[in-house]
């Protein structure tokens, strides 16, 4: 028997519970904050990180039409005339990017966000940027063997080696202990979605390693009560510098004065989406 409609009292208990995404919050307020922190950024040379970790917290928060007030913000002169937006290069480099970081945030906060955000964003984007972007994965392995589910485990364990070392064996061990297969799992997630794609800048919209670890921290901060996890990716970001043949910006990124510019960029974009969170900043005058 095919279901084509919940029962009444089924579909009046979901209205129940706040099952909508958060109410948007004021946007000359978000304008605001996303000038002050980008011209911030702008100044420091640290323009995709500082979309990056935009993006990321205005998808944790929940409050999906942020999404596309984001892209027109970082694409057009005056926000409110689509006339004013820049080449179509740029505009697809900055939607491309997005995109992948709403892609590698389902890791850290699930499912449900990252569609209503992508979503948002596809409705938002115009339809040159739509038709520029890529329309085939770069992840389908097609006929699963061996050899492409051995290369999708080895970027995996590479970037869990990157991100927890020298704990990486023991915390492997303790998630194991939790369900066989949890940290195979992850393993596989890490090296199919967080770590960057092969071919670098050739492939559309991929983040590097340390812009991996500003999406975890991004999204880590804005959920809230998940104290060792964000602590775990700030150390991932802070070890990122390490890596061989990081950009400029990449490289302070993951100094120890990027980082920091990066968790108080999120708390100053969290205080008009998430201002009940915005107790932070009080403790961490340091």
């Amino acid at each position: 028997m095919t279901v084509k409609h919940l029962p009444p009292t089924v579909k009046q208990l979901l209205t129940l519970r706040s099952p909508h995404p958060k109410p948007t919050p004021s946007l000359p307020r978000l304008t605001a904050v996303l000038s002050s922190t980008f011209q911030d950024a702008k100044a420091k040379k640290a323009e995709r990180g500082w979309l990056t970790l935009a993006m990321c917290t205005l998808l944790t928060a929940n409050a999906p039409p942020t999404i596309g007030h984001l892209y027109r913000f970082a694409t057009r002169d005056d926000l409110e005339n689509a006339n004013t937006r820049r080449g179509l290069a740029e505009a697809l480099d900055k939607a491309a990017l997005m995109r992948e970081s709403a892609l590698k945030s389902c890791i850290f906060v699930g499912v449900p966000r990252t569609i209503l955000s992508l979503a948002n964003l596809h409705e938002t984007i115009e339809d040159d940027v739509r038709n520029g972007l890529r329309k085939t994965s770069v992840r389908y392995v097609g006929t699963v063997n061996t050899e492409n589910v051995n290369e999708i485990v080895a970027r995996g364990e590479a970037l869990w080696t990157s991100i927890y070392e020298p704990h990486a064996v023991k915390l492997r061990n303790k998630l194991g202990s939790y369900h066989p297969d949890f940290i195979e799992f992850i393993i596989q997630a890490y090296g199919t979605v967080l770590s960057p794609l092969p071919g670098g800048d050739a492939v559309q919209g991929n983040l590097s390693r340390a812009l991996g670890s500003i999406v975890g921290t991004a999204c880590l901060r804005t959920e809230g009560n998940v104290g060792p996890q964000l602590t775990s990716h700030v150390f991932g970001l802070l070890k990122a510098r390490d890596m061989p043949g990081l950009s400029e910006e990449d490289y302070w990124l993951a100094s120890d004065e990027g980082t920091e510019w990066v968790v108080r960029t999120v708390d100053k974009i969290l205080d008009v989406v998430k201002p009940e969170l915005g107790d932070g900043a009080a403790q961490a005058k340091l």
